[in-house]
């Protein structure tokens, strides 16, 4: 450092103790152990803790969550770490997340407003349904919904011939078919960390409609579980009303999958469940699938442009999006709010 020391007074600005190794580090001109400069600049995993090591370069390399910036080692995406199954963020060494029946994974903060049988559910269903007749949308016929758990819903998925279906976990379903469904009977109990007490019973679907019932996965937050009850009543209101056989990008691109609805069980949202809103509106904004996050980009601009009213009359005859420079005219006006906007009101509509 171009300067004479005594070896007591040449000391690390981390410890303060003085540096007796070969080596030091140097940080703003100010010399520090080559181990407490680690500790303070080398940057540590969010998963297992430790250091993130470097690469074959010498470089410091780690993945980071784009929403929640969560950083961790590379190693831990082919690992077998698990993510929650709602915020996806990877479960660390220092936090355990709860295990469901079913193998999905559901952290601590999820898990406080989860919705886990069908009962507890009516509430926000009804909540849903109140939202969609402040739109003048109103689902005229008595639809059940249903909680259900993920093999149940994925063979009600293999018996229904209709709708698109978002993989590679699918979280409601829309059916048209006459089925008989394993229900979740009531909230089961948890015990270490697992599910324990799993009741359920058989529910049959009878068509007297164009739509047999909603199911949802159970387990999820209220405020993901809200969203997937928004987009499968959509499916369910274009179905009631005669709309044609629609493309997955018009279809599914028109229902944002993560459309966040509802409040906290307990009343007042916490910190985490508004992050959570967040995360899932950026969710749907940043999908870069065709249907879900093209179709969503190219519904809002139409919404944006033409109103809700006028692209939904323009949807039930053409079975497309009104391109951004022409427009089937009909009568009737519309306030001008965007898609994206209209659902992400649902976050504030709640009581």
């Amino acid at each position: 450092m171009g300067a004479v020391w005594h070896p007591e007074c040449f000391c690390c600005n981390a410890c303060n103790q003085p540096i007796s190794d070969y080596e030091f580090s140097l940080s703003d001109n100010r010399p520090y152990h080559k181990s407490c400069y680690k500790e303070q600049h080398h940057p540590k995993c969010d998963v297992c803790k430790n250091f993130i090591p470097t690469n074959a370069a010498g470089l410091i390399e780690y993945r980071a969550h784009p929403f929640w910036h969560q950083k961790y080692c590379p190693s831990h995406e082919h690992d077998g770490t698990p993510r929650c199954c709602s915020c996806e963020r990877m479960e660390p060494v220092d936090a355990r997340y709860l295990i469901l029946d079913d193998g999905r994974k559901l952290c601590l903060e999820c898990l406080d407003s989860s919705i886990m049988d069908t009962h507890e559910c009516q509430p926000l269903y009804l909540e849903i349904q109140e939202f969609y007749e402040g739109l003048n949308m109103k689902v005229e016929q008595q639809v059940p919904m249903l909680l259900v758990e993920r093999q149940a819903l994925n063979e009600a998925m293999e018996g229904e011939k209709n709708g698109h279906h978002h993989m590679p976990e699918t979280r409601g379903l829309c059916l048209s078919e006459e089925q008989t469904v394993s229900t979740i009977l009531r909230r089961p109990k948890i015990g270490g960390y697992r599910i324990v007490d799993m009741f359920t019973e058989p529910y049959r679907l009878v068509r007297r409609c164009e739509v047999t019932a909603i199911l949802i996965l159970y387990g999820l937050p209220r405020l993901l579980t809200g969203s997937i009850l928004a987009h499968e009543m959509m499916h369910a209101w274009l179905r009631l009303k005669g709309f044609p056989n629609l493309s997955p990008e018009v279809e599914e691109g028109y229902l944002p999958a993560s459309s966040s609805s509802g409040s906290s069980k307990k009343g007042k949202r916490s910190q985490f469940e508004k992050e959570l809103g967040e995360f899932f509106k950026h969710q749907i904004e940043s999908d870069t699938s065709t249907a879900y996050g093209d179709g969503f980009r190219e519904g809002d601009k139409a919404v944006l442009k033409y109103g809700l009213k006028r692209t939904l009359d323009h949807i039930r005859l053409t079975g497309s999006f009104p391109m951004l420079t022409s427009l089937v005219i009909y009568s009737g006006f519309s306030t001008q709010t965007s898609l994206c906007r209209t659902f992400h009101t649902i976050l504030h509509t709640i009581k």
